[in-house]
């Protein structure tokens, strides 16, 4: 759990949960390649790659030929606000603000009324080339002020929040015109001109913290996805070596769609399993046939508050297991069910079921998303939370071992098909 609260503080935007993976990843002795040259790959080797700066794929080839790929793919992404490109706002009066926009399907209210800052990436001017360096600034720097109660009589009876005009932070006040952009200068260890463009975000500056009359509790930002993310990437770690490659993907923009270069919308995943194939000297649509994909993509706890809010016969409980998810917007069948609960069984770890109710469509994953470029048998999974993309969300403290003792399981198998009968090695 330390390592996990660590983790989520480590990691205030999606280039930090990346990097911090990465030098873990070469840590264990795992070499870093470059999407712009041949890979050259041996067996027994372990690799990653990164793509986009938020998207990071690593996998180990085992000693003797690989007969397919066991993957499991999380979202490196969250809910919050985009800071823009002319990003100061001067006034009303003597205050300066910050311009942004909303990004993914967020909560708004938790946002009000906290210490928040920015982080993220800069594009710095390194020479005759462009150097990215990573910025969070540590101090609280901005809140959203919410509207008194006197002047807002309407703030507790269903308010709508107008993004461009309630949620927009404040920075400072008699702030003059480049104030925010020396900020984030002075972060990146650069002068203000030099940055060349950024791509950085609010987030609060609220810790992880275990919480409950029995520490049942976590809450932190960004649960959604990193606490996956975290549980997969320690399953990946701890797996023994199978039949199969192991492959790790941590995907990023997933909340808006995942059409991007680094999203599971785009070619990374497809690009590295062709690659390690071609290297490797497998058949592409063979290895492909025997492999398989773990969505992981935290899931609804009931709600302490509005459990009427559920599906009558699946209602996923906190500290209870791994969530399997089922409906039209997910990857899961009968299949993928039925193979993944069966390694689950095995590493005596307990799996819950989700479904949303049937007036109340949920988010999608990138599960659905991921194999129209990568056809494989695919689960989607998660983890019990409340309070999905909300600024601080909480979930059970023990879940993470769940899913981490789940995904060892995982990533030491190997699966097959023969005439319908579904084989794990």
């Amino acid at each position: 759990m330390k390592d996990l609260l660590q983790y989520l503080d480590a990691s205030p935007s999606r280039f930090h949960a990346v990097d911090n993976l990465k030098k873990l990843l070469e840590a264990e002795g795992y070499q870093t390649l470059s999407e712009g040259t041949a890979w050259d790959l041996t067996a027994g080797g372990k690799y990653l790659a990164v793509r986009g700066g938020s998207a990071l794929a690593a996998f180990r080839l085992p000693e003797k030929k690989a007969q397919g790929f066991m993957i499991s793919a999380s979202h490196s992404d969250s809910p919050c606000f985009r800071v823009k490109q002319n990003a100061e706002l001067a006034g009303p009066e003597k205050y300066l603000r910050l311009n942004t926009e909303k990004y993914g399907g967020m909560l708004f209210a938790p946002w009000l009324d906290r210490p928040l800052t920015v982080a993220g990436r800069v594009l710095v001017k390194d020479g005759d080339a462009i150097q990215t360096r990573l910025v969070y600034v540590d101090k609280d720097l901005l809140m959203i002020p919410n509207v008194a109660g006197h002047m807002n009589r309407a703030a507790n009876d269903g308010f709508k929040y107008d993004p461009k005009c309630d949620m927009v932070p404040l920075l400072g006040l008699d702030g003059e015109k480049g104030t925010f952009q020396a900020i984030v200068a002075q972060s990146a260890g650069c002068k203000a001109e030099d940055i060349l463009g950024a791509d950085l975000f609010l987030c609060p500056r609220q810790k992880a913290v275990v919480w409950g009359a029995a520490d049942e509790f976590i809450s932190s930002p960004r649960l959604d996805d990193l606490q996956c993310a975290w549980g997969c990437f320690q399953g990946f770690l701890a797996a023994k070596e199978s039949g199969s490659v192991p492959v790790y993907a941590l995907l990023d923009n997933e909340e808006i769609g995942s059409r991007t270069k680094q999203g599971a919308d785009g070619t990374f995943l497809e690009d590295v399993i062709a690659r390690v194939c071609a290297a490797a000297g497998m058949d592409r649509l063979a290895a492909t046939a025997n492999s398989f994909v773990v969505s992981a993509d935290n899931a609804h706890a009931v709600h302490p508050n509005h459990p009427e809010y559920h599906d009558a016969t699946h209602r996923p409980a906190m500290n209870a297991g791994v969530v399997i998810k089922h409906g039209v917007r997910y990857a899961t069948d009968g299949v993928a069910q039925a193979v993944f609960a069966s390694l689950c069984e095995k590493a005596g770890v307990p799996v819950q079921h989700f479904a949303n109710r049937s007036d109340l469509p949920g988010g999608g994953t990138l599960g659905l998303i991921s194999t129209s470029h990568v056809s494989v048998n695919t689960v989607d999974i998660g983890l019990a939370q409340l309070a999905m993309h909300s600024c601080v969300e909480t979930a059970g403290s023990k879940d993470t071992d769940y899913l981490v003792q789940a995904m060892a399981a995982f990533y030491s198998a190997s699966f097959r098909e023969e005439n319908g009968r579904f084989i794990l090695d």
